[in-house]
């Protein structure tokens, strides 16, 4: 990338298509670091802006500044709480797993701390930074068309009045979802419906996250749990997931969820006040982060998703700080969301799992018997030095993984329908 500098008739320096996680999360970045002039095009109120989403993360405070511990600046901690601590809605210091035996795993993540943000303050949170910054703009426009022009990009879009806009920049980051994703090997979708509920009685302990509750009924391929974030004794975020290719309707999700509450928690009488349902895909595709010369790809559409996990919030933040550095430095492309060793262990493992090789309840559950919880948390962000990845791959079912390792290379990628919408709540 060349350095950005403000020419006659640019709007900003940067224009970034989306107001979601990834597209604020750049924008305050660039234009807290004073890397560049930014414009974030956001739909206007009404059915064009998504629901209001939760998105979860864990916090990595081990003081170098990158999460990773070794104080050189290039891991994948988050360093979320210096910058949005003050739309974290809950925090949990204890995370906990229950196995399909029925028998719970807590563990200490310490001094990690998983932590919720919801999108409604998290939007309003950065709205009121970027009217307060110099550099910064938010304009209610329908994005139209982005195109490269000589010397950067264009934008056309339509303001909520009707009028017709064209934005002129050096570059634009867009995080709108993809029409069709790319060909892959594999490809699951991770879909859920989450209750926000409350109890008559006392049920839930706040300083608990349950991640992943295999105690309900497994589907016939992939997998399934609940999860349960409490934000008091008498309420929290219910949810039933599932790791399959198809997704469910919505009432099947409400009977699996009254199930989940009735029969395996045992909240006894409560109130639901919302609901949130989404689904992404699991996918090992090759996600390109180009869309013309001046024209990049964030967010999911970018490839920041994790692909075995779904998480997406934590590698934003990452992956925004990366994109700042870039331009700020004048390098000639944007960084990938995660490296290729990781990648190349989520396919490994999104294959195993879609071919039934391995029972994906009983390798969560081991995951977090036999691992550190600080060095789990790092192997799921994508953070472990080969020697730990070595260490938790002989703990997990060698000959299956093996076996699918060797094959995966050599698979055709094919051509997947787009999920639909809907974003992971972490």
């Amino acid at each position: 990338m060349d350095p950005v500098s403000q020419g006659p008739g640019d709007t900003s320096d940067v224009v970034i298509v989306g107001g979601g996680a990834a597209g604020l999360s750049l924008a305050h970045r660039l234009v807290a670091d004073g890397v560049a002039t930014v414009t974030v095009v956001e739909p206007p109120d009404g059915p064009a802006r998504p629901a209001e989403r939760t998105w979860c993360y864990w916090d990595h405070a081990d003081g170098d500044g990158d999460g990773d511990g070794d104080g050189d600046g290039t891991g994948t901690g988050t360093g979320i709480d210096d910058d949005f601590g003050e739309a974290v809605t809950a925090t949990w210091p204890l995370l906990r797993v229950h196995g399909p035996d029925g028998g719970p795993l807590t563990v200490d993540p310490a001094p990690s701390r998983y932590r919720m943000v919801r999108s409604t303050a998290f939007e309003r949170l950065v709205h009121a930074r970027l009217e307060r910054a110099p550099g910064g703009r938010l304009l209610r426009a329908t994005a139209n068309s982005v195109r490269d022009i000589p010397g950067g990009a264009e934008v056309r879009c339509t303001a909520a009045d009707g009028r017709t806009l064209t934005l002129r920049c050096r570059y634009v980051f867009d995080s709108r979802p993809l029409r069709a994703l790319p060909p892959a090997r594999t490809r699951l979708l991770q879909h859920f419906r989450g209750w926000f509920l409350r109890t008559r009685a006392d049920r839930f302990d706040p300083a608990v996250a349950d991640l992943m509750d295999f105690r309900v009924p497994q589907p016939r391929h992939g997998l399934a749990f609940g999860y349960v974030l409490p934000l008091a004794p008498d309420r929290a975020l219910v949810e039933y997931t599932e790791f399959s290719r198809t997704p469910l309707t919505t009432a099947a999700y409400e009977a699996a969820l009254g199930h989940y509450a009735r029969e395996v928690l045992r909240l006894g009488e409560f109130t639901v006040d919302t609901a949130e349902q989404g689904v992404i895909p699991m996918t090992d595709a090759r996600f390109p982060r180009r869309a013309g010369e001046a024209v990049f790809r964030i967010g999911t559409a970018g490839g920041a998703t994790r692909p075995a996990t779904g998480y997406t919030f934590a590698a934003v933040q990452r992956h925004s700080r990366a994109i700042a550095a870039a331009l700020r430095e004048g390098r000639g492309s944007v960084p990938a969301p995660h490296g290729r060793r990781a990648l190349a262990m989520d396919a490994v493992l999104l294959r195993a799992l879609d071919t039934g090789r391995i029972d994906g309840p009983a390798f969560f559950t081991g995951l977090f018997r036999r691992t550190p919880p600080q060095r789990l948390l790092r192997f799921l962000d994508g953070a472990t030095s080969v020697r730990e990845e070595w260490g938790i791959g002989l703990r997990t079912p060698v000959g299956p993984m093996l076996r699918t390792a060797l094959e995966v290379p050599f698979l055709p990628r094919r051509p997947h329908p787009a999920p639909g919408t809907g974003e992971r709540p972490r």
